[in-house]
């Protein structure tokens, strides 16, 4: 899999962050839950930022939940964002989840059991979405079934998509969403069909990106303030103009 690749690695950053805070704080962890977990009756009164927000928390989950996603994420991440490049890597990303999270608002509407009032919290939508990928990507790759048995990554993506359906299609109770795992894949599959992962976009440095924001800025400021002092002092371009 190679080093750490940038994307990944600030994704690790803010999910451990946050999660951090919310363990120091239980004021905080039900805040933001409330407000940033994704809860299908808040959407539909046009909470949207909740499709977004909801992938970063996972207290109310326990340790091994950010564990395991946080292990996936770095898994399956680190090679397709050396492959793809960083922006083609967020954009799937935030694809999947985002996509995973508009599923569970729709279908715990639709399916029987649904809870529109319960919040879901995690990345594993968008994670399921890297798994899907992964399998389509590297075919080939070896994988630990239950940390013991090696298949083919590609089998393996089939295995967890039967698994996802026969659980989603008996209802969508319990405390684990197996719906927003099945919108990741769904999500994922549409987004590799689209073919929008074929292009290689640039690394992901946002502090690098930031100073050279600020660099432009200052230049189109001193640029400004330069032209000023030509008009002040009767030096700036001339209007007379011809046209061919």
């Amino acid at each position: 899999m190679g080093g750490m690749t940038p994307a990944v690695k600030w994704l690790l950053m803010v999910n451990t962050a946050i999660f951090v805070l919310c363990m120091l704080s239980q004021t905080l962890d039900v805040t933001l839950v409330t407000f940033f977990g994704l809860t299908p009756a808040s959407v539909v009164h046009l909470a949207i930022w909740q499709l977004f927000t909801y992938l970063f928390l996972h207290s109310t989950a326990g340790f091994t939940h950010i564990l395991f996603n946080m292990l996936t994420l770095w898994m399956f991440g680190v090679p397709l964002e050396s492959v793809w490049g960083s922006r083609r890597f967020l954009r799937f990303y935030f694809f999947c989840g985002i996509g995973a999270g508009v599923t569970v608002v729709v279908l715990n509407y639709i399916l029987p059991g649904g809870r529109p009032d319960i919040p879901t919290i995690g990345a594993s939508g968008a994670l399921y979405g890297l798994l899907l990928a992964f399998g389509l990507v590297f075919p080939d790759a070896r994988i630990l079934f239950f940390f013991l048995f090696p298949i083919q990554a590609r089998v393996y993506v089939w295995i967890m998509a039967g698994i996802l359906l026969l659980t989603t299609w008996g209802g969508i109770g319990g405390p684990v969403s197996n719906i927003a795992h099945l919108g990741g894949m769904a999500c994922g599959w549409i987004f590799l069909k689209m073919g929008l992962d074929r292009m290689r976009g640039p690394e992901f440095h946002p502090f690098e990106s930031l100073d050279e924001w600020h660099k432009d800025w200052k230049l189109k400021r001193a640029k400004r303030k330069f032209q000023v002092y030509l008009k002040k002092h009767g030096q700036g371009p001339r209007d007379d103009r011809s046209v061919n």
